[in-house]
């Protein structure tokens, strides 16, 4: 676990030891918040896990629902977000609304059956890519290519890194320096150098997305599912903000599109890929909200507030962080009281 980690789960054990989490919760909890996972399935126990972050055990989604239900919380579809966001009535109970990014298979093997337990209504955001098995899961593939090599090495223009990766430690180092290098650029060249190493390890990108994505007819059968809404996540999973506005826009209404048709329903919500600010902002928000989605999510951490409603194509949500699977960071995530920190109290966050 690197240092940027270890400061932020101790901060979350100091927010329950203090219990900043019940004396803050009334002013950082806001009306609700929009949860956000990747993966769920149970714990593999890798050394050497870099995307750890992005899946937690069907144990502690248990834990995590049974807490918000203590808390007082209300699970809710993506749905009705809108209207309980534009309700002015104070002290209606907070609402949970449960999503899930790119349409994984384990989402349906080890989710659903938590979910259903619970009753609680859930959004999955499909990349038609993934389930056409022609988009890339180019982290898991900069993962497996590390995993397989024992030295990593680039040269291309102004990007050089050459990096042992013999242990656990130097392979997370070597993934982490080389990750951070290639998102800070274009994503041409992130895709073209992944696969550049991909190829050298002898990682198969498609069986990748064969293994661990659902295919269409999964798609839409867990469209018929009560409770289960499905939700657009693009065609090729690109951070838009890095690509032009005609490429943007094609990749938010044919993904739409293309669900709609596939599982015979509208497609009301979105989410964007990557969805922090250097991925999705401004431009983006309104290209959905043109675009008529009833709703868009980013990546930008936070609770959902009264003023949300006249930004719902630019909603933060809270990560479910693999990383950090205690009750004590999921009381303080429920809280909300470390994004009231970690905004410097802005409620508010949309540029």
């Amino acid at each position: 676990m690197n240092l940027r980690s270890t400061i932020i789960r101790f901060g979350m054990q100091a927010i329950s030891l203090t219990g900043a989490d019940r004396w803050l919760a009334s002013a950082a909890r806001g009306r609700g918040a929009i949860l956000m996972l990747h993966h769920v399935r149970p714990d593999a126990g890798r050394g050497f896990a870099p995307n750890a972050l992005l899946e937690v055990t069907p144990g502690f989604l248990d834990e995590v629902l049974t807490l918000a239900k203590a808390e007082g919380f209300v699970f809710v579809p993506l749905d009705e977000v809108p209207e309980r966001l534009a309700d002015p009535r104070p002290g209606a109970a907070p609402f949970l609304a449960l999503t899930f990014d790119d349409g994984y298979r384990d989402n349906v093997v080890h989710a659903q059956p938590v979910l259903e337990r619970h009753g609680a209504p859930w959004t999955v955001f499909v990349t038609t890519g993934f389930a056409d098995r022609t988009a890339r899961l180019w982290w898991l593939e900069l993962e497996e290519a590390v995993r397989r090599l024992d030295h990593v090495a680039v040269d291309d223009g102004d990007l050089a890194i050459a990096h042992p990766a013999r242990t656990d430690t130097e392979k997370s180092a070597a993934f982490e320096q080389l990750y951070w290098a290639l998102r800070r650029g274009p994503e041409e060249r992130l895709l073209a150098v992944i696969a550049g190493l991909a190829e050298r390890a002898g990682v198969d990108g498609r069986a990748l997305v064969e293994e661990l994505c659902l295919d269409w007819a999964e798609i839409a059968a867990l469209a018929r599912v009560p409770g289960v809404t499905i939700g657009a996540h693009t065609l090729t999973h690109p951070m838009l903000a890095k690509h032009d506005a005609a490429r943007a826009r094609d990749e938010i209404e044919r993904s739409r599109a293309i669900i709609a048709e596939r599982v015979g329903q509208p497609v009301r919500h979105f989410a964007y890929p990557v969805g922090d600010p250097t991925s999705a902002g401004p431009r983006e928000f309104a290209i959905t909200r043109e675009a008529g989605f009833a709703t868009a999510v980013t990546t930008r951490p936070g609770h959902l507030f009264v003023a949300h409603a006249q930004h719902l194509t630019a909603l933060p949500r809270v990560s479910l962080n693999g990383l950090y699977q205690t009750r004590a960071a999921a009381r303080a995530l429920l809280s909300g009281v470390p994004f009231l920190l970690w905004n410097r109290g802005r409620k508010l966050d949309v540029a």
